[in-house]
């Protein structure tokens, strides 16, 4: 098992029990804040006034995060093959330990927990581990729930969540830039019983999600939807939708951003045939995690609004994204419209320091983020 460093490395303690390997638990010194500020460079990170940015935990490709009723952070990654659960047994708002809960695992990018279990999504699999919180330093092996997801790498990592309806919500991207394909259950966002039965097509005509919530108050299913690629720079925009109801139909391949026909799939289609988005985000920004605020430090009008995790542009002439972006919303969900909230991750020069994967909000209103580029979660927080 890779040892890695979180803060200022102060001791590693093994634990075991018959019949199991040991887990390796790293503990973490919060004493070098400086330094950490420095070596992320926290310093160039813009926000609005009265916000602050810090280090919270440092985890190797941090993609996806999920928060247990009490306090664990569990992440996932899509570059290596562990899942992680991250303690701040202090409350302090840094991470004191980091705990390696699974490794092996084919593309393990989406964490969810429900009852005291951690669930977990490979490309093909949703695992599940047992009780978790109570075997942190000597987890057990995960238990297949689902295995009946496609083999395609192709969008094939997913992110997953529990509904209102305690129903697990799997996305299945399009294995694929631009295509059709004969099998239902490709460019959707699927779910089923936490069981593993019960699996239907929630949404459809969705190219790649990697990132969805439900609203605080309608309780109806939101997200994140990264457009096509090759139609130029500036075409098509990535999504923020929402489905309220099953069965809805969001335009891919045939209709993009909601207006636009595409060149390939698009012919005898009408754009007005399917759901359009609630908001267009800017194209090839690559939006990931989302979450509405629902916390209580942010100023008033952030609350139940969306936070967007704009992982960055991979081929466009001149990159963009790589960022957080917020979506203020009206009272009956229309978009108000999208402005930056914490930027700084690509800096002036084209240089990339950081590239923002998903979000989560902490009992106490905090925001943290993921970012799987440097390796690390940020915490960020008002004082006003």
């Amino acid at each position: 098992m890779k040892i890695f460093s979180l803060a200022l490395l102060t001791g590693i303690t093994f634990f075991s029990c018959a019949g199991k390997k040991s887990n390796k638990q790293i503990e973490t010194s919060n004493a070098d804040t400086s330094a950490l500020y420095k070596k992320y460079n926290l310093d160039r990170i813009k926000l609005p006034a009265g916000f602050s940015i810090s280090v919270y935990a440092e985890v190797p490709n941090a993609r996806s995060i999920t928060l247990s009723a009490s306090g664990v952070l569990y992440v996932g990654n899509r570059s290596e093959d562990k899942v992680y659960a991250v303690v701040d047994e202090n409350k302090d708002g840094k991470a004191d330990k980091v705990y390696t809960l699974a490794k092996g695992l084919n593309t393990p990018n989406g964490v969810a927990f429900k009852d005291g279990n951690l669930y977990i999504a490979t490309i093909s699999k949703i695992l599940k581990l047992e009780g978790i919180e109570s075997k942190l330093s000597n987890p057990p092996a995960p238990v297949v729930v689902y295995d009946q997801f496609p083999k395609d790498t192709h969008h094939g990592w997913k992110f997953i969540a529990f509904g209102p309806d305690g129903k697990l919500y799997v996305p299945v991207g399009a294995p694929c830039n631009i295509c059709e394909k004969k099998e239902a259950v490709y460019s959707t966002i699927t779910r089923l019983n936490a069981d593993g039965t019960g699996f239907e097509i929630y949404a459809k005509g969705i190219r790649n999600s990697v990132g969805f919530a439900w609203h605080p108050a309608t309780k109806n299913l939101w997200f994140t939807e990264n457009g096509r690629d090759m139609m130029g720079d500036d075409m098509p925009g990535d999504e923020l939708n929402t489905a309220t109801a099953a069965g809805m139909h969001f335009g891919y391949p045939y209709c993009h951003q909601g207006n636009t026909l595409d060149p390939e799939f698009g012919k005898a289609k009408k754009c007005e045939d399917y759901t359009a988005p609630v908001q267009v985000l800017d194209p090839h920004v690559a939006a990931l995690g989302m979450r509405f605020y629902t916390g209580n430090i942010f100023p008033a009008d952030y609350k139940n609004q969306v936070f967007i995790a704009e992982h960055g542009s991979w081929n466009r002439s001149e990159p963009i994204g790589y960022k957080i972006s917020l979506v203020k919303l009206d009272a009956a969900g229309k978009s108000l419209g999208r402005t930056d909230f914490a930027t700084g991750w690509l800096q002036a020069d084209g240089k990339v320091v950081g590239r923002p994967v998903d979000v989560e909000i902490m009992p106490d209103g905090s925001m943290l983020v993921s970012d799987d580029y440097s390796g690390v979660i940020y915490r960020i927080t008002y004082k006003s």
